[in-house]
């Protein structure tokens, strides 16, 4: 009896054990359970500070993060304001150009053409290329336009020659005329537009106009050419009043030209030279502004009035 006793109390106290393990064995199982890798926080100083920014910087601190933006915000403000960002990126584009240059792209040569009156040292100048600058680097835009505010170009063309030369091609200004005003003598285009002031004493030859600006003076020249004896003669020309010309001959005699229809009126002027002898007499003036009469001044003083049918 005794054995069979001991053995149900045996069982009856596996089995509690067995009910008691049951529930630790479920509540264990989750952990045991492992979807990836676990990863295990670092407790070192750098990764306690960022863990506490993070925490001031939250969202539950909305002034302390707009406080901490601002500060940001102007400390990059700091460093543009200061030159250091742009020395930085300064430093980085001289090094880069270094490279390039020594990679055999730096600027050795340089070919001009065109230029007769503009000197080889002004253009380099106005160019503003050094030496072994890479030839990458070269603006070539701002070049040109620095060559068309030379005196005597009228259009430039800048352009890159791999690997290492830079071509120059120059149009320069045509000199039609001086013109001497109250400023001094300058040396200007076909329309009357100025090119020069230093190298006037260089062209004697050309036409000379003298007070207003000579806007439309071209045509007046060209009319000139055409007649043999007013060309000889002819000394300066001159604008007044920004309406008519007046010719002022070789030997000091004023020929007033009208506003309108002065082309004819160089053809009298021609036939009173050559057919009339008028400059051999003592006249200081020929007014040919009237279209039935002309006036005569001599040097004396007096006038004399002819009509066109009787001129002198």
């Amino acid at each position: 009896m005794r054995p069979v006793e001991r053995q149900r109390k045996n069982v009856r106290r596996s089995a509690k054990k067995a009910v008691r393990r049951e529930p630790r064995a479920v509540a264990r199982m989750p952990e045991r359970q492992s979807f990836g890798r676990r990863i295990q926080l670092s407790n070192d100083p750098v990764t306690r500070f960022f863990r506490r920014a993070r925490s001031w910087l939250s969202f539950r601190r909305p002034m302390l993060a707009m406080t901490g933006a601002l500060i940001v915000l102007a400390f990059i403000a700091a460093l543009f304001a200061g030159g250091y960002v742009g020395r930085a990126i300064g430093g980085v584009n001289n090094a880069f150009e270094n490279v390039i240059a020594d990679a055999g792209f730096g600027i050795s040569s340089l070919h001009l053409a065109g230029n007769r009156r503009t000197p080889p040292k002004m253009i380099l100048a106005a160019l503003g290329f050094e030496p072994g600058q890479s030839i990458f680097a070269a603006d070539l835009h701002a070049a040109r336009a620095r060559l068309m505010a030379l005196d005597w170009v009228a259009d430039a063309e800048v352009s890159r020659t791999y690997p290492d030369s830079i071509s120059v091609s120059i149009v320069e200004k045509v000199p039609f005329a001086l013109w001497q005003s109250e400023n001094g003598l300058y040396v200007v285009e076909r329309s009357g537009r100025v090119i020069t002031h230093a190298d006037a004493p260089e062209f004697p030859h050309l036409p000379l106009f003298v007070g207003d600006a000579p806007q439309g003076g071209a045509d007046l020249v060209d009319a000139i050419a055409q007649h043999r004896a007013v060309v000889a003669r002819v000394k300066a020309m001159q604008r007044v009043s920004g309406r008519r010309w007046n010719l002022v001959l070789d030997d000091g005699v004023v020929v007033k030209l009208p506003e309108d229809g002065w082309q004819k009126q160089l053809d009298m002027l021609e036939h009173l030279i050559v057919d009339r002898g008028v400059l051999e007499r003592d006249i200081s003036e020929i007014d040919l502004r009237a279209h039935d009469n002309y006036f005569f001044q001599l040097r004396n003083g007096q006038k004399q009035q002819a009509p066109r049918e009787r001129a002198i």
